[in-house]
């Protein structure tokens, strides 16, 4: 579940769409429901080599939607290499703690940070180089600098305001930014601006982008198939923070908008 797609996976009981036969299993954003109707364009086959052993809950999270967002983020849009160095906010979320392992698996140093302890604990099991809560740091200009002072080659940005403005100042010449979200600034009234950010980027030479992952849905097969390889061979891990019951849901989607669920937020019914 995230704010701006509330996934969903179905087992198919009744089909006249030879693509979907009786028994096979689905992912739509389709909302909250129990039972839906789709023609079938709207729907996404869960891959045909599923293990018997794996959760089907892993399609919405580390086989799904977010990671292929992390994946095209790091892959598409900040053209990663080995030996680069990583920053990643908002990174025990369902993107960003994904995004950070990618990042490791390609051989790049990875900066995590969260916003509270527990979060910050898990970032280091799964083997994030540093890790440090937003929340309590003194001062962040002054973190990112100890923990990288030759700055940051590439940027996965998730929350954007204050955060954005500085991290941008730690930015190698030539970084690169993939715009994934900006969380921090979706109630603001006024739009954040201001001539600093942009004789700052010009300066240094960044390349800012913002994106949607649906830009390369013609690659998703493939990608799939390399998330399910790495998650099979123990090279990706998830968290999924589970409520169960129906009733529960709108509990469940004001929390993880508070932010203390760790992982992808998953419904049970």
């Amino acid at each position: 579940m995230d704010p701006t797609h509330t996934f969903s996976f179905f087992k198919v009981v009744q089909s006249r769409n030879p693509h979907y036969p009786v028994g096979s299993y689905v992912v739509a954003n389709c909302g909250w429901r129990t039972h839906s109707l789709f023609d079938g364009s709207d729907l996404r086959m869960i891959h045909s080599d599923w293990p018997k052993d794996m959760p089907m809950s892993l399609s919405l999270r580390t086989i799904g939607m977010p990671e292929l967002t992390a994946l095209y983020g790091l892959e598409e849009i900040c053209k990663i290499k080995a030996g680069e160095t990583l920053l990643v906010n908002a990174a025990a979320g369902a993107v960003g703690s994904v995004a950070g392992q990618i990042a490791q698996i390609k051989g790049c140093r990875v900066v995590g940070c969260a916003g509270s302890e527990e979060k910050v604990s898990y970032l280091k099991e799964l083997g994030f180089d540093y890790a440090f809560n937003y929340k309590t740091n003194s001062s962040l200009k002054d973190t990112l600098l100890e923990v990288a002072p030759q700055g940051y080659n590439f940027y996965f940005e998730n929350v954007g305001g204050e955060f954005s403005r500085v991290a941008l100042t730690q930015m190698k010449e030539f970084g690169r930014i993939a715009v994934c979200g900006n969380i921090a600034t979706y109630n603001d009234t006024k739009l954040q601006t201001g001539p600093y950010i942009h004789t700052l980027m010009n300066i240094k030479q960044l390349r800012m982008e913002g994106f949607k992952v649906n830009r390369w849905m013609h690659k998703d097969h493939d990608s799939l198939q390399r998330l399910l390889d790495w998650v099979k061979e123990g090279k990706l891990q998830c968290r999924e923070h589970v409520t169960e019951g129906f009733d529960n849901m709108p509990a469940a989607f004001m929390a993880m908008l508070k932010g203390p669920n760790t992982g992808k937020a998953i419904i049970k019914i």
